[in-house]
């Protein structure tokens, strides 16, 4: 009995799923019991069109943290491009196609920046990384005014507004880059590539793999991804808010972490990552559900990212005593 329990336990601990999808329960139960209108359809699609924007930046995100970096400068990449694409198309007459690929484009500009940053000055990604948020936050202020950008079109709208086939237009774009990062990462080179830097950056740099390249391509991603969440997000909100995206990183991130990649890099996938960033969402909306106040919110999840990160640890020290035996 003794054996089995021990048994149980380890594979829990292991598991990338297993503590996710037991905080995930717990969430939909505790909130379903304070709200009845937590659990309706309209909540449950309203939450997931939320969680899309999420979703999308963390398909980018995943491949910074299986290599072993960090992004810090996700949310404010989100404010600057959110308002860098509104005052194109609104300001200085881009149309909308040409506003939103120059924004994803820029997005993937300052993915590189930070990847190249990193790579070729030796600076460290938590510092280079909090050194672009202040950057880009303080150009949103100063590109806007600190005024809010009105004035999109409604077809612009639908992209983060619209429906087809009854599921919200952002989760039907969120599953499909979600399969492709899942390809991507398990199916190809460049993939696994990410998993052996992250596990290894001397061991890689020793079979062969550019680890710059491989660190710069991880940021690129990353940037490409937040520029296409940016997009949906301003069509999502329908105007350009310089306070946009503040908090976003920390979703992202938390999501990440809970969904079971590591915070060392190397380990976890898409599908964890995704329940993560799913769990984040329900959290969310169940706070506000019951009128949680702003301040509670932030120490709830830091809580809960807390417990990610000590679960994270677990998980290495096991790994690292099963190694040794």
């Amino acid at each position: 009995m003794k054996k089995s329990v021990e048994r149980l336990g380890r594979f829990y601990l292991t598991s990338s799923i297993a503590p996710i999808a037991t905080l995930l329960v717990i969430i939909l139960v505790f909130f379903s019991c304070m709200s009845p209108y937590f659990m309706t359809v309209s909540n449950v699609l309203n939450i997931f069109r939320q969680v899309s924007m999420i979703g999308i930046a963390a398909c980018g995100c995943i491949t910074v943290m299986l290599s072993g970096g960090i992004d810090l400068s996700i949310g404010s990449m989100v404010t600057f491009l959110n308002c860098f694409c509104a005052m194109m198309m609104v300001k200085w007459g881009v149309g909308v196609v040409p506003a939103c690929l120059i924004t994803v484009a820029a997005g993937t500009l300052f993915g590189a920046i930070n990847g190249g940053l990193i790579s070729f000055f030796g600076l460290m990604p938590f510092i280079t990384t909090l050194c672009m948020q202040y950057v880009l936050k303080g150009a949103a202020y100063i590109m806007t005014g600190s005024q809010a950008v009105h004035g999109l079109t409604d077809g612009f709208k639908f992209l983060g507004q619209g429906y087809l086939a009854g599921i919200p237009v952002p989760v039907i774009i969120m599953i499909v880059i979600a399969v492709i990062t899942g390809i991507i990462l398990k199916r190809t080179y460049i993939g696994r590539y990410f998993y052996y830097l992250g596990g290894n950056e001397e061991a890689a740099k020793l079979s062969g793999i550019n680890t710059k390249a491989v660190r710069i391509l991880s940021y690129t991603l990353n940037g490409f991804f937040t520029g296409i969440a940016s997009v949906i997000w301003l069509s999502r909100i329908g105007s350009g808010q310089p306070s946009t995206g503040t908090g976003f990183e920390f979703d992202v991130i938390c999501g990440l972490v809970l969904g079971g990649i590591s915070a060392e890099g190397g380990t976890g996938g898409i599908f964890g990552a995704i329940i993560g960033v799913v769990t984040i969402g329900f959290l969310n909306n169940g706070m506000v559900m019951v009128s949680l106040g702003e301040y509670h919110q932030m120490v709830v999840k830091g809580l809960v990212l807390l417990f990610a990160i000590m679960l994270d640890r677990a998980k290495q020290v096991m790994r690292a005593n099963a190694k040794s035996l």
